[in-house]
């Protein structure tokens, strides 16, 4: 499938590896900077285009709001999702039958108020919310591997697990439009609902204006 993702606000947070540890399955190996995992809380609106149905027929349209750390499997680095809050029903049942995706269905609203992405998330039947608003605060920059940035979201795969097998989507697309970003979050039950504490510090806040992407199906990871 094709998307497009906008109005992307990366917040991440550092997390002892002991603790995020027991919460991510045994096969996949944690990808640690600076000697932590890293959990990100990224809230964003996404088009979706199947390949199989004409572009004529139109996308759907949607917000997704996803809880997230970071793995690397057979030398390949890639994101690990502890959570997918999605507001269509119909993406929530696909994404858990074709990707085996923890997806969530949510009442969810993103709006522009004054240059700033208000965000509002609720997950039905759970104590899973999320609220703030947000914007960029400087112009795009392209991230240098090496940088924390380039670290967190130049990642072209997403990996997931059935049992003892491990499975992986390859995803492509060009570097993040990376911009620093502000945000005053309301509300965030996102990572405690995956049973994650997160620290006290403020969050390494990136926003992201628009990103097409290419998302390929689930594959089993062979042995290196």
């Amino acid at each position: 499938m094709t998307q497009t993702w906008h109005d992307l606000l990366f917040a991440h947070w550092p997390v002892k590896i002991e603790a995020l540890r027991p919460l991510v399955p045994p096969t996949l190996p944690l990808d640690t900077f600076d000697g932590y995992a890293w959990v990100g809380v990224v809230p964003f609106a996404m088009d979706v285009q199947l390949r199989a149905i004409p572009a004529a027929m139109g996308s759907l349209q949607f917000p997704e709001l996803n809880v997230r750390t970071y793995v690397s499997v057979a030398g390949k680095p890639g994101v690990y999702f502890f959570s997918l809050d999605a507001a269509r029903m119909a993406a929530v049942t696909a994404a858990r039958t074709f990707f085996r995706l923890p997806y969530f269905h949510a009442r969810m609203a993103a709006s522009v108020d004054r240059g700033r992405i208000v965000y509002d998330s609720r997950r039905y039947n759970a104590e899973a919310a999320f609220r703030a608003s947000y914007s960029p605060t400087r112009p795009v920059q392209l991230r240098r591997a090496g940088t924390i940035e380039h670290w967190l979201t130049e990642r072209y795969c997403l990996y997931t697990t059935r049992g003892a097998r491990v499975y992986r989507a390859e995803v492509h697309h060009a570097p993040w439009p990376l911009q620093d970003a502000e945000a005053e979050i309301e509300t965030n039950q996102m990572a405690a609902a995956s049973g994650i504490t997160l620290p006290q510090a403020s969050p390494l806040l990136h926003f992201a204006q628009k990103l097409d992407v290419w998302i390929w199906p689930l594959r089993k990871v062979r042995s290196a």
